[in-house]
């Protein structure tokens, strides 16, 4: 009979801790509820290219019901497809039906930054949120002012083709998992008079361009291993060439500006597939002091 009180403080002290960990991390990120939207001229400009330098265009594009593709169109439907399901890039033009027509700032800092849609729910790690999380807070507003600038259009994407055990709920426990199983990439060694330089390029390529979100490899659980950035990687059907510092041995940097200027590469060949897109819609439209810092990053 004495037992029982003390079972029943033992089994409160356990409920109280599941429900403060359920609260921790189901909760929703805190963000500056402060922040807004601009519709200035100058925070469209800084915005779209951002949306650029970003990789969006590459996912986001307009895909009709024939597979066509209009890159200048951000109303979702390409599918990206791994060895944990489906994935369709929504539509991100600010249509209030099937698109963020509806967002306000605080919906874009806790998507980007955090994998958090403006409902709570957890986004899947097919969006590179885990890269995003470097942006600072007026780049991702500035990307919003330019996104909910464009012209809204009604498309409404297939849901994601995924496993009966893959919910977003189980994110809860993946995005835990990968901030104590990712590791860290390799510091950055450099010169004095090149850190600023090499800087911004790491910038660019880790969270900004997000270029390990492909490059790098995952475990099993599809989590990036940053101890090995950009050795290359599986995703589905697709191996992903690497673009480590080996891999990259034989190039210099004024060629590595080339190939994300042109996508030509030292032998005079031409990337092709995805990268190609990557090339045309993204790289290409870096300015040039980007451009350098990226291919200073990359071989240095």
């Amino acid at each position: 009979m004495n037992q029982w009180p003390l079972r029943t403080r033992i089994l409160t002290i356990c409920v109280a801790v599941v429900v403060a960990i359920a609260y921790f991390l189901l909760t929703p990120p805190s963000v500056d509820n402060s922040a807004v939207i601009s519709s200035s001229d100058d925070a469209i400009a800084r915005g779209a290219y951002l949306v650029n330098a970003g990789g969006c265009v590459s996912c986001h594009l307009e895909v009709n019901e024939e597979g066509a593709t209009n890159p200048a169109i951000l109303s979702g439907g390409h599918a990206l497809v791994t060895d944990f399901g489906t994935f369709y890039a929504p539509n991100i033009t600010p249509d209030v039906d099937t698109g963020i027509g509806d967002w306000r700032a605080k919906d874009f800092l806790r998507a980007l930054k955090h994998g958090r849609s403006p409902e709570g729910s957890f986004y899947f790690p097919a969006f590179p949120y885990r890269s995003y999380a470097g942006l600072d807070d007026e780049e991702v507003l500035d990307i919003g002012a330019y996104l909910l600038s464009l012209d809204p259009v009604n498309n409404a994407v297939p849901e994601h083709e995924t496993p009966w055990w893959l919910s977003r709920f189980a994110l809860v426990g993946w995005n835990l998992l990968a901030d104590l199983t990712s590791g860290k990439e390799p510091e950055l060694i450099t010169g004095q008079e090149e850190s600023l330089l090499i800087a911004r390029g790491a910038y660019l390529a880790r969270n900004l361009g997000h270029c390990g979100e492909c490059h790098t490899p995952r475990s099993g659980l599809g989590i990036s291993q940053l101890a090995r950035e950009f050795a290359g990687a599986q995703i589905g059907e697709d191996t992903i060439e690497s673009i480590d510092s080996e891999a990259l041995e034989e190039w210099d940097r004024n060629s590595f500006d080339l190939f994300l200027l042109l996508g030509m590469k030292p032998d005079a060949d031409f990337v092709g597939g995805d990268m190609s897109d990557v090339i045309e819609h993204n790289t290409s439209r870096l300015t040039d002091a980007d451009r350098l810092a990226l291919a200073a990053f990359f071989t240095r």
